[in-house]
């Protein structure tokens, strides 16, 4: 797998009532440096700067009845609205519950967009006239999350990951479900191995320690195992 060379860096916007804790979740680590050297940036835009009233509400209740919460399409619309005028080419994600299920292919599909538009759903979820208008919805998977901040947070480090630079070692072709057999088959990586040789009876394998470069990556490859 190819590691996603672009012409600029690599830029997110997501859409959130959190943007402070989005933030925090994304500015550290591999993602901090990345975004320190401009391989990639990241830009936080507050929904709740577009609701309306004294306390800028964003959402309202159902039609028809029921429990929770929905969020407004003439909040969230004129938000991505407001995004793409700085960025007209950006695919716009919902981060909703129904969406596709995000794997490592969809991660490299979304590697190579130079602009993602990444709305964090909260409370009962999005009118659907909102998902009417975005380009895609995204689920990370089957289970219920407060909102979509932690999905939005999982797609960006998936997806910033795969660009050129931001692993040093542009290591990520060797990494589970980058793995790939020779059907093309998406595989989970093999057991990994470090100091001591030896652990409470437990030793690292011979093939290890032969030297042997051939005998190694066929170890290794008969370890991978095919992803579901």
């Amino acid at each position: 797998m190819r590691l996603f060379c672009l012409n600029e860096d690599m830029k997110f916007n997501i859409i959130t009532l959190f943007p402070k804790q989005t933030k925090t979740m994304l500015d550290f680590s591999i993602l901090k440096n990345a975004q320190e050297k401009d391989l990639i940036s990241i830009d936080f835009h507050n929904l709740r700067d577009f609701g309306f009233g004294k306390f800028k509400q964003v959402d309202d209740t159902p039609y028809g009845g029921g429990s929770g919460m929905v969020l407004k399409p003439d909040v969230v619309l004129p938000a991505i609205e407001s995004v793409k005028k700085s960025n007209p080419r950006a695919k716009v994600i919902a981060l909703t519950p129904k969406g596709i299920r995000f794997n490592q292919a969809k991660a490299e599909e979304l590697a190579k967009e130079k602009n993602l538009i990444l709305v964090a759903g909260h409370y009962e979820g999005f009118d659907q006239r909102i998902l009417d208008e975005v380009d895609e919805q995204i689920s990370i998977g089957d289970f219920v999350i407060t909102g979509g901040e932690l999905a939005a947070a999982v797609v960006v480090d998936a997806v910033a990951r795969l660009q050129a630079g931001v692993l040093a070692d542009n290591s990520a072709h060797e990494e589970s479900h980058s793995l790939k057999n020779d059907k093309g088959e998406r595989l989970v990586e093999y057991p990994q191995y470090t100091r001591p040789e030896v652990y409470k009876d437990k030793k690292v394998p011979d093939v290890l320690l032969s030297g042997n470069h051939q005998k190694i990556a066929d170890w290794r490859e008969q370890q991978s195992k095919k992803t579901k």
